[in-house]
């Protein structure tokens, strides 16, 4: 493999593997767990799943992509979503998601923070209309925002 993993977790995946592998409609638990093992889907460990389990690579890889769950990249300890639904939108969404890629630092298309701290997503609605603009960072919802109030929240999970 080419990236470096920890023995202890090839073993769980291959523990795994071997309990689960080749059962019909075994493929999202594997996923699943698998990632909980990793942290995310790392490329070789998708190319392992597909070789014990028997099952093409092209259906393992359709199954990641297809489910948002499911992540092909390290994620930060951190999930920030940010809601870019109309009402967030109309609040100032835009100003939130500028003022949280410029406090984590992120460049271009990046979405994860060089520490693994946190990851930024954008979402069509969070689902707290009457808080608008609103994000959340795991389970926490920040509502009422201000492009002023993001550092500090940040600070609370740094």
């Amino acid at each position: 493999m080419a990236e470096k993993f920890a023995e202890k977790d090839l073993a769980k995946l291959d523990e795994l593997l071997a309990d689960l592998g080749s059962k019909k409609g075994t493929l999202i638990p594997i996923l699943q767990k698998a990632q909980d093992i990793f942290g995310y889907l790392p490329k070789d460990v998708l190319i392992r799943i597909s070789e014990k389990a028997g099952i093409p690579i092209s259906q393992v890889y359709g199954v990641v992509t297809f489910y948002a769950q499911f992540h092909l990249e390290p994620r930060g300890r951190n999930i920030i979503r940010s809601c870019q639904g109309t009402a967030c939108h109309v609040r100032g969404a835009k100003g939130i998601m500028k003022e949280l890629v410029s406090c984590l630092g992120l460049k271009g298309e990046e979405v994860t923070t060089g520490d693994l701290r946190f990851t930024l997503e954008s979402v069509a609605c969070i689902g707290c209309c009457g808080l608008a603009p609103v994000i959340m960072i795991n389970d926490d919802t920040h509502g009422r925002l201000e492009p002023s109030m993001i550092k500090d929240i940040l600070e609370q999970y740094r």
